[in-house]
């Protein structure tokens, strides 16, 4: 008998497992991320669930996982308090960027707040050349680091100018912060060793404030998985990496990659070459492009911050089964807020508002009967159809006091769905037609939880004639981890006349 495999997509509502026992047999659990019914973490709680084991030890096994826990601390900026090292006169740079103005007739621009809370300006100068302009000034790196983790600081960014081609000053500032008593130190030529300072001192910090949030999770992971157990984590670029390898920069699209894995290698299984995946979830919907290849972006903004980092190219959209559907200033509204893990949707018997899957309650598509059970405070019970109906028919009703017009329940269930389809319909033009790709030849890839309700309508408003569904759908992304290999795709800055014999390493 070989070992348990469990492949685990742990996103921001639901935590989907995938388990292939030692008999070959394979078993499927989706259990709510955050639960305060639970006192262990979801991924476990499940590998338990599914191996039977009860609360003894975990059975030998090898799991394979996508996380949202870096994704979602940068975007509520739960990070780890960040000290900044630049060169001494850039000290503001990064929280000025390249000074593009996101809406352009606004006078008073509000700038988001950057992931540092300390910035230490260093006394050194390398030119473009290699020219060393100003020394490093050791004794006052050396006072300042000693004065930050005095402060209760242990993690650092080091960002030099064009420290990505001359990293001697970065190397030994790394020497200097380690000895100073920093346990996490990003050094910008180890993390983006690529041109311009902007984008490649974002992605050092995001990888200094992430990474040390990233590894108490994985640390916490792995000691509970036990010594019997190998664990290996998605990347953002769609590659497998363990524990040991896997960065926070690297881990922000390390859900949503197992789904564009598992979708691309369905597709082909099933005969389709060209595909749109179509992954929509809880708290938000994920679309993707696949036409024999992997689409990656080697630069992406994510919560206002630039990472600079092989991803796969993924559009999210806020609008997924969670999202609440509400009417505001004389119009119907679907997200961005999401009702999340708790309290959930409205008919998940947790006092939650008004969802996308509250829409289907009541125009019949979720029936009571084919949702057996619900997790955590509400127990094992069937949702609740009559809260639905009650809450819908409220707000029917302020509608007409407000404005006059009489629409029933189901009308408006009706018109939430159809605000959502055409959001998800547009995303996904977004990363197809407006990059000159003709949809109608494509089949559609319906994943996730929420995604089989919705497949057809999307379907219909692009035109598309195939929709594929995956026996495993609705835990697609986790799935894609098993099918997922080992992989690492880095990227460097080559400057170097352009002539015959040019090699990598500009000789």
């Amino acid at each position: 008998m070989g070992e348990w495999q469990f492949w685990i997509d742990r996103g921001g509502t639901f935590t989907d497992v995938v388990a292939r026992a030692p008999n070959g047999r394979v078993l499927t659990a989706k259990l709510l991320s955050e639960d305060p019914a639970r006192a262990e973490d979801a991924a476990i709680a499940a590998i338990r669930q599914l191996s039977g084991v009860g609360a003894g030890p975990l059975p030998p096994a090898a799991v394979r996982m996508g996380t949202t826990v870096a994704t979602n601390a940068l975007l509520e900026r739960k990070g780890e308090p960040t000290v900044l090292a630049i060169t001494r006169g850039f000290g503001d740079a990064l929280r000025i960027g390249t000074q593009e103005r996101p809406e352009l007739f606004v006078r008073r621009i509000v700038l988001p707040e950057p992931p540092h809370a300390r910035v230490i300006e260093i006394a050194e100068r390398v030119m473009a050349n290699g020219t060393v302009l100003e020394p490093l000034n050791e004794a006052a790196a050396r006072a300042a680091f000693a004065e930050a983790v005095a402060a209760g600081f242990r993690s650092i960014a080091i960002v030099l100018m064009h420290g990505y081609r001359y990293p001697a000053h970065e190397a030994r500032l790394a020497e200097l912060a380690h000895a100073a008593g920093f346990t996490q130190v990003s050094v910008s030529h180890e993390v983006a060793p690529l041109i311009k300072l902007v984008g490649r001192g974002d992605t050092t910090l995001v990888d200094a404030y992430l990474s040390p949030v990233l590894r108490r999770y994985v640390d916490q992971f792995t000691s509970e998985l036990g010594q019997a157990g190998s664990a290996l984590f998605m990347q953002s670029s769609g590659g497998l990496a363990d524990a040991a390898r896997f960065r926070g920069k690297d881990a922000i699209l390390s859900g949503p990659a197992g789904g564009i894995v598992g979708m691309a290698r369905t597709a082909e299984a099933s005969g389709a070459p060209r595909v749109i995946g179509f992954d929509m979830g809880g708290t938000s919907t994920d679309v993707s492009h696949y036409a024999g290849q992997f689409e990656r972006d080697s630069e992406v903004r994510v919560a206002n911050v630039r990472i600079r980092t092989p991803m796969l190219r993924i559009h999210t959209v806020a609008a997924g089964g969670g999202s609440i559907c509400r009417f505001d200033a004389g119009r119907l509204v679907v997200g961005p807020e999401s009702a999340g893990a708790v309290p959930g949707p409205a008919c998940y018997r947790n006092g939650g508002p008004l969802t996308v899957t509250d829409c289907n309650v009541m125009l019949g598509k979720l029936r009571s009967d084919h949702f057996p059970h619900l997790f955590g405070p509400a127990g094992d019970q069937p949702i609740d159809t009559a809260v639905v109906t009650r809450k819908f028919s409220g707000m029917a009703a302020a509608i007409r006091a407000e404005t006059g017009q009489v629409f029933t329940p189901e009308a408006l269930a009706e018109g939430f769905i159809a605000i959502a389809v055409a959001n998800m319909a547009h995303a996904i033009k977004q990363i197809s037609v407006a990059r000159g790709h003709d949809v109608t030849g494509y089949a559609l890839s319906c994943f996730g939880g929420a995604g089989g309700q919705h497949a057809c309508l999307v379907a219909d408003e692009l035109a598309i004639d195939t929709v594929l569904v995956h026996p495993l759908a609705g835990v697609l992304s986790a799935y894609g981890m098993g099918l997922a290999s080992e992989a690492a795709v880095r990227e460097q800055t080559l400057a170097a006349p352009l002539a015959a014999g040019l090699d990598a390493a500009g000789d």
